[in-house]
């Protein structure tokens, strides 16, 4: 399957190529930074150094994992960009998952005032989520993505080959982003995922990252900086980081840690009214489907509860939720009653 999406902002215009991955033009650099970790770099380098041919080419390998996602690891970039005498003219390539591609973009974003990368995603939740809409950032322990910039990569290319050799787990956590677009934003996706196979069937899955990528793509040209419907995109997440920071996040992935989150939103939105019992245990049904956790006991209420504050769509105080209205519908909650918040935490 050959595919391109384009994607239109106000800062930029770049195309999402959904193919093999093949011959990419670079000749217009001064050099190149390939950022990536142990794991993807023994199994993937040599195919995507064969893709082009530049004598400037250094790679920058960071260790792998959500808890690296971190200042020390952006300082290991930018050294390797000084060692290296990157200037304006350079790109940086982000070849990895979704902890490579906030980081990249970080980098690039802020060195020598930004210069351009490319973003070449190998995991399922990268390629459908991360690698698209040029949001950046690192994690640190006050919450997960609360230092970083919104900078547009100046293309993506998705190889859905790369996926072989993705471990099931990190596989099945990927979906969880599928289904967060499907239920906030495509009811008729969300109902042909009920019976799709993404794991058995490739051409689903195909299908299944071609429709997430527009959706998301369609999202961002209307809303690049979050100011409205994009923070649908954070289904979820509210609840999702937390449960990431109280594991050190290592406990769980971010995939699972988002479906959890999904579970708790739902829990609220049945609370709210918003959301019919019937349709929040589809949604649980279909992240159980694919192994994706949907049950997380709170230890601390109090304590998860303050935590919800540090989310990056509270403003002046006030909490605020992606919940859905229905499938296929979102809504943005301020400040639900602290009782039926409390409860859906419960739950």
């Amino acid at each position: 399957m050959a595919e391109i999406i384009h994607l239109k902002t106000d800062s930029n215009s770049y195309d999402i190529i959904i193919d093999s991955l093949k011959k990419i033009d670079l000749d217009k650099y001064s050099k190149i930074l390939i950022v990536t970790n142990p794991c993807v770099s023994a199994l993937h380098i040599s195919k995507l150094l064969s893709c082009f041919n530049h004598k400037y080419t250094f790679i920058c390998t960071l260790k792998d994992g959500e808890q690296y996602k971190n200042l020390a690891s952006i300082e290991s970039i930018l050294e390797n960009a000084f060692i290296h005498k990157l200037d304006r003219k350079s790109l940086i390539i982000s070849f990895g998952g979704g902890v490579i591609s906030d980081m990249s973009g970080f980098a690039a974003s802020i060195y020598q005032r930004g210069i351009d990368f490319i973003s070449i995603p190998t995991t399922l939740l990268a390629q459908v989520d991360a690698s698209v809409g040029g949001k950046t950032g690192i994690n640190n322990s006050f919450g997960k993505n609360l230092i970083g910039t919104f900078y547009q990569p100046k293309s993506v290319y998705i190889d859905i080959d790369f996926l072989s050799t993705l471990p099931k787990r990190e596989f099945n956590a990927g979906i969880s982003e599928i289904i967060k677009m499907a239920v906030c934003f495509d009811r008729d996706f969300f109902i042909w995922l009920e019976s799709a196979d993404l794991i058995n069937n490739k051409k689903d899955l195909e299908y299944a990252i071609f429709k997430s990528v527009s959706i998301k793509a369609d999202i961002v040209c209307k809303d690049e900086k979050e100011n409205g419907i994009r923070a649908g995109l954070n289904y979820g997440h509210t609840f999702g980081h937390v449960i990431e920071l109280l594991g050190n996040y290592s406990l769980y992935l971010h995939g699972e840690s988002v479906g959890m989150g999904m579970c708790k939103a739902n829990n609220l939105a049945v609370l709210l009214n918003k959301l019919d019992i019937k349709d929040s245990i589809r949604i649980s049904n279909l992240l159980k489907k694919y192994q994706i956790p949907t049950e997380y006991k709170i230890q601390d209420l109090n304590d998860f509860y303050d935590r919800l504050f540090l989310d990056k769509k509270s403003q002046n105080n006030n909490l605020r939720f992606i919940l859905p209205n229905d499938i296929g519908d979102m809504e943005i909650i301020t400040n639900p009653p602290k009782e039926l918040l409390f409860e859906a935490m419960s739950i």
